[in-house]
């Protein structure tokens, strides 16, 4: 009897999960989740504005939940009837390790760490601007990529340095890592969606750029190989654990794997609520879509070494769920992450409270790292449950801000190419914290667009495994696509707009002023 599962691999920024699924049919790539395990893992903060993963842990975490995961199978489960495993990972987090010794030289330093600002900085002057690389490589410069992380781990640590010298340096992002740990050093490699989130790699030729290499003064010898995001032959198998002997077929970034997860087809958009927020608009085959707006131009997916790879915009927000975990942790507003929705749902309204969670600066679309956290509008009636609130009005609002921005780019780039605009007709959206309801109608309200929510809202996964499918040969990428509805998932919730466009517009108006009075404060 053929193999029936299909596995996913999601390694995230707060934790790491393991998810099997039941193929229900190859036709339409139909998929039922059937197990899972999920292991939170150390947040390391060194200094202020910096944040660190022990690489380690990240491994051992992962062989654990794969062999839970199988364990929790109904009725039984062994390897055998695995077929494949797809990973899926936080983006712009860089390892460093030995080739030798195959340990970490240093604590990955996650995708969210500012340490890297001076260097951003001088780079912005010696190369002539935050968008000096953005032709090559679709990106601004800034702390979020992998690529200044490269250059100061080959700056400020030492073993990483002796390593370089020696030839035994290796550095990748988490996929990388993951994908040597587990077949024991055979493969060191990475997919197209990772490496376009390094400012390294040639957005037009999916190669690593020579020219960016040394502007960056990251040495090509360190860096993996490219491969598509469906490649068993370029991924390996699994060498040890209870899930020894299955090939991993798949690698795709969290956020490409999420659009995939949704089945947005070209012209449609999702954003996923985690840690941060990350709306990726699917542009389509051809050439990347530029942006004059402050988004990032990048792949959206590649499936196969012979497919065409389908770009994306994206837009990035810093602050979402990690919102919620500052008012638990450092505030002491609610004890769990769960009680924000009651709470806030406990206030009409935010009581002209607004909230700028810009704890590291501003992502997209203004990309300001000077940028930091600030609350407006007290008064003395003003409660826990006001702040609460204005933070989901803070995730929602920065959400407009990327949309509106996305929307204005794919409309220039239809109209330069002849074509007309096409509108957005409603917004997917996955993720943890888009099991709020209430965050998603105050999204819907201030979009004014009909915000559709799945009933799996963990679509990050569901995309590593579909794409694992395409890598095995199980079905085909249209076959992912066949029965993608254009109302979104009829078993999901549909919220729709509740505002008027005057209501709308001046409570953006004050969250706007809001952001201006948190600028220039770092």
């Amino acid at each position: 009897m053929p193999p029936s599962l299909v596995g996913a691999l999601d390694q995230g920024t707060t934790s790491t999960r393991f998810i099997l699924y039941r193929i229900e049919s190859a036709a339409g790539a139909k998929l039922t989740a059937v197990s899972s395990h999920q292991m939170e893992h150390k947040q390391i903060f060194p200094q202020p504005g910096w944040c660190e993963h022990d690489p380690e842990e990240i491994v051992a975490n992962a062989q654990e939940c794969m062999s839970s995961a199988l364990a929790k199978v109904p009725g039984g489960a062994t390897a055998a009837d695995v077929a494949c495993v797809g990973i899926t990972n936080q983006r712009e987090t860089v390892v460093a390790w030995d080739a030798e010794s195959g340990k970490p030289l240093h604590n990955a330093i996650v995708w969210l760490d500012t340490r890297t600002a001076q260097i951003c900085s001088d780079l912005e002057r010696d190369l002539g601007g935050k968008d000096a690389l953005r032709k090559t490589c679709g990106l601004p410069i800034s702390t979020y990529f992998a690529g200044t992380k490269m250059r100061w781990l080959l700056e400020h640590c030492a073993a990483a340095k002796a390593a370089a010298q020696t030839g035994s340096l290796r550095m990748g992002t988490v996929e990388t890592w993951l994908v040597w740990r587990l077949t024991n050093g055979a493969r060191f490699v990475t997919d197209c969606t990772n490496a376009s989130r390094t400012m390294l790699m040639n957005l037009r030729t999916l190669l690593w750029d020579a020219e960016a290499s040394l502007k960056l003064g990251v040495p090509l010898e360190v860096l993996p190989e490219i491969v598509s995001c469906a490649e068993p032959e370029a991924f390996g198998k699994i060498a040890e654990g209870a899930l020894a002997g299955v090939a991993l077929a798949a690698a795709v970034g969290d956020q490409h794997a999420a659009t995939l997860g949704q089945r947005c087809a070209p012209g449609e958009a999702k954003n996923t609520y985690g840690t941060g927020c990350f709306a990726l608009l699917n542009t389509g085959p051809g050439a990347p879509v530029p942006s004059n707006r402050g988004l990032l131009s990048t792949v959206c997916w590649r499936l196969g070494a012979g497919a065409r790879p389908a770009y994306a915009l994206e837009g990035s927000v810093a602050v979402a769920g990690a919102g919620v975990q500052w008012l638990r942790d450092n505030m002491g507003i609610i004890s769990a992450a769960s009680e924000i929705e009651a709470k806030a749902r406990s206030v009409p309204d935010a009581g002209n409270v607004v909230f700028v969670p810009a704890f590291s600066g501003l992502f997209a679309p203004r990309w300001r790292a000077d940028a930091r956290g600030v609350i407006v509008g007290l008064t003395q009636h003003s409660t826990s449950a006001h702040v609460c609130r204005a933070l989901l009005d803070a995730v929602s609002f920065q959400t407009v801000d990327v949309l509106d921005a996305m929307r204005a780019d794919a409309d220039d780039a239809a109209r330069a190419a002849g074509e007309s605009p096409r509108p957005m007709r409603r917004l997917r959206v996955d993720g943890g914290a888009s099991a709020n309801g209430l965050l998603m109608q105050i999204q819907a309200d201030a979009l004014g667009l009909p915000v559709s929510r799945p009933a799996n809202v963990e679509t990050t996964a569901l995309g590593a495994a579909l794409a694992a499918g395409v890598g095995a040969g199980l079905w085909r990428e249209e076959d992912i696509f066949a029965d993608a509805s254009d109302d979104g998932d009829e078993d999901g919730t549909l919220f729709q707009p509740a505002t008027d466009a005057a209501t709308r517009e001046a409570r953006y108006a004050k969250w706007a002023d809001a952001v201006e009075r948190s600028l220039g404060l770092a």
